[in-house]
């Protein structure tokens, strides 16, 4: 198994398949289903995330030549596709499929832990990741750092 499938399997599927199994066994998690509105919004971002995740894991294949793990990390620094306006929408992409699996599933447990997966990204980022891009990137990075967002793109025009 090459470098690539092993951190979507640790990494994303973890995050997104067996923590939520084991929050909603542990939960022990009643199936109630959402009312159609909330089913409804919930697959729209569910295919909004899974799309946002393959693209840019893919670029980071692609562009980077590396993976999303930090022991494979990208040979090249990534700024195209969803990198030009927000420096994490891999991290958003995952973040948006666990929303949309706390409204299909109806549980609030599942959104406690895309709250907490949130979190421990932003202090994973600002602690060591922006570290070591800084490192192995230079200036590069440190002028992509300054005109793009950590989490949230600009909106309005310049």
């Amino acid at each position: 198994m090459n470098d690539w499938v092993r951190a979507i399997i640790i990494l994303p599927f973890n995050v997104v398949i067996v923590i939520p199994s084991l929050i909603l066994y542990f939960s022990k998690y009643k199936l109630s289903l959402p009312c159609l509105l909330q089913f409804f919004i919930g697959v729209i971002l569910l295919f909004v995330g899974l799309y946002l995740a393959i693209w840019t894991m893919l670029l980071f294949h692609k562009i980077g030549k590396g993976t999303l793990a930090p022991w494979a990390a990208t040979k090249h620094l990534v700024v195209e596709g969803p990198y030009k306006f927000v420096r994490n929408p891999m991290i958003l992409g995952i973040l948006i499929i666990l929303i949309a699996e706390s409204l299909i599933l109806k549980t609030i447990n599942i959104s406690y832990w895309a709250a907490l997966f949130f979190l421990i990204n932003c202090i994973y980022f600002k602690v060591f990741e922006e570290k070591q891009l800084e490192r192995n990137f230079g200036d590069e990075y440190l002028e992509y750092k300054e005109n793009v967002p950590m989490w949230f793109p600009k909106l309005g025009f310049k």
